[in-house]
């Protein structure tokens, strides 16, 4: 007696153990083609696993419940998007769902980059479109919210590498790199900013046209000093960057017309910063608006496309601008001088 119930218990083992195994390695489907699951956020274990058996992913919802309740992943389940296969077996998905491998969107912002290069990113990645990204950088109670005190986002946005879940709300999503500016942008700089009698718009105003106007690190103090300097002696700034911010790409060539242009952004037009920044600046600009080099300089000019001539008088910065279009026109005549001739005349 004692002997046939122990071959049935084993039978009954065996039979549960053949059973659990079809449950969880066998395939529902044999296809392979990816498509994606959401957990909703706020959604439960029993739930999750719900939504799997709708979506013909699992057989057994009991037996899941089961492993997840002995487990402890009942208590352990991340919203989000997943990417799954077709062929993917119950085990897999579970380890999935248990390991909470969503979807995530890698998205880089460089120092320089506007509000432009920024919603194609954005979009490009699939977070949100330009026109969702635009209204919510313009939106005055997004802006009252995380207390910015400027016309847009613009230069609110901290140059990072972000890897944001995909489904994420557009305004989470641009409120993580807003926290992450407010990180870097904390203690003693927010102290050297009230020491400076500035604001924290007219640092990261500042930062941003250092940031448009410095090619080597090692004239940003200098750039920066220029640019102090010349505020405290009630000079307009004369930045080129800020002639054609919101009305070109700073990809493209900055023309006389574009320096008479009067926007509020223009400092050839208007004395003072502009209303907000003109680009997303970098720690290293950030760093240099609050601590300027200890120069006299009032004027700078371009040497050689990279590094900079500063000036203190206006008669230096007359001949060094000079210097700079001979030496200019001698590049365009060299260039003309090894062009073939085209046959024209």
């Amino acid at each position: 007696m004692r002997k046939n119930l122990t071959i049935i218990i084993a039978c009954t083992f065996f039979t549960a153990c053949l059973y659990i195994a079809l449950v969880m390695l066998v395939p529902m489907r044999n296809s392979n083609k990816y498509f994606e699951i959401e957990i909703p956020k706020g959604a439960t274990f029993r739930q999750a696993i719900e939504i799997l058996y709708n979506k013909k992913l699992i057989r057994d919802r009991n037996i899941l419940l089961l492993i997840g309740r002995l487990t402890g992943a009942d208590r352990k389940i991340r919203a989000g998007y997943y990417s799954m296969r077709s062929n993917m077996n119950p085990a897999d998905i579970f380890r999935m769902i248990l390991e909470g491998q969503i979807i995530v969107c890698q998205i880089r912002i460089v120092e320089g980059d506007s509000l432009i290069e920024i919603s194609e990113k954005l979009a490009e990645a699939g977070l949100m479109t330009r026109d969702a990204f635009f209204h919510l950088a313009r939106n005055p109670d997004f802006l009252a919210s995380y207390a910015i005190d400027s016309l847009t986002i613009e230069g609110y946005i901290f140059p990072d590498t972000y890897k944001i879940p995909k489904g994420v709300k557009p305004e989470d999503t641009v409120g993580i790199m807003i926290d992450r500016m407010r990180e870097k942008y904390s203690g003693e700089l927010v102290l050297r900013t009230v020491e400076l009698g500035m604001t924290e718009n007219e640092i990261l105003t500042l930062a941003s046209i250092i940031e448009k106007e410095a090619i080597v690190d090692s004239e940003r103090p200098l750039i920066a000093a220029v640019y102090h300097n010349r505020l405290k002696k009630k000079m307009r700034l004369q930045a080129d960057p800020t002639a054609i911010y919101g009305v070109k790409s700073f990809r493209e060539k900055i023309t006389r017309a574009d320096l008479l242009r009067k926007t509020p952004y223009n400092t050839y037009a208007f004395k003072g910063l502009p209303p907000g920044p003109i680009a997303s600046p970098g720690l290293k600009s950030i760093k240099e608006a609050l601590y300027p080099a200890d120069a006299p300089y009032l004027f700078f000019v371009s040497k050689d496309n990279i590094t900079h001539r500063f000036s203190v008088t206006v008669q230096e910065h007359l001949d060094a601008v000079r210097l700079y279009r001979m030496r200019k026109q001698a590049v365009t005549d060299k260039t003309e001088e090894k062009s073939p001739d085209d046959g024209t005349s």
